[in-house]
């Protein structure tokens, strides 16, 4: 089944791209929640439409996540994590706890952005921020032990 999405949708897709998904969960979750429509022809010449008269304002989206990225740079996060004797951390680092280091340093980015891997001791790892759909970018982070 053909749909075309109106929302981004993480592992799925983004905005106004059509993907092929089974029946069900289109006609039954994607559908009535208002995430897609069916990819007919006439929406689809409605949603070519909407994205060239949107061109535009995408280009600027874009630039805009690529001056976050740019500025992020290679920055390298410090995020205090309680651990013991061994190094294993008690609990496991978040995207939350990413995105509030990184609002520490004057960067607001959404959690639900952020991909982080399996933290589980004290150590340098790598997250995953998806500033745009072309726009990707890997960030630092150091797991240290709080006091």
């Amino acid at each position: 089944m053909d749909i075309i999405l109106k929302t981004d949708i993480a592992g799925l897709g983004y905005k106004n791209d059509t993907v092929t998904v089974k029946p069900g969960y289109g006609r039954n979750y994607l559908i009535p929640q208002g995430f897609a429509m069916m990819a007919t022809d006439s929406n689809k010449k409605i949603v070519a439409e909407n994205i060239r008269q949107a061109a535009h304002k995408a280009e600027k989206l874009k630039n805009d996540a690529q001056a976050i990225a740019d500025g992020i740079g290679d920055v390298t996060l410090t995020i205090p994590a309680k651990a013991g004797d061994s190094g294993k951390i008690f609990g496991r680092v978040t995207n939350t706890q990413v995105a509030d280091a990184l609002r520490e340093k004057g960067f607001d980015i959404d959690r639900k952005k952020i991909t982080v891997e399996d933290v589980k001791t004290l150590g340098t790892y790598e997250a995953s921020l998806d500033l745009h759909k072309d726009v990707k970018h890997k960030v630092k982070f150091e797991v240290v032990a709080a006091d």
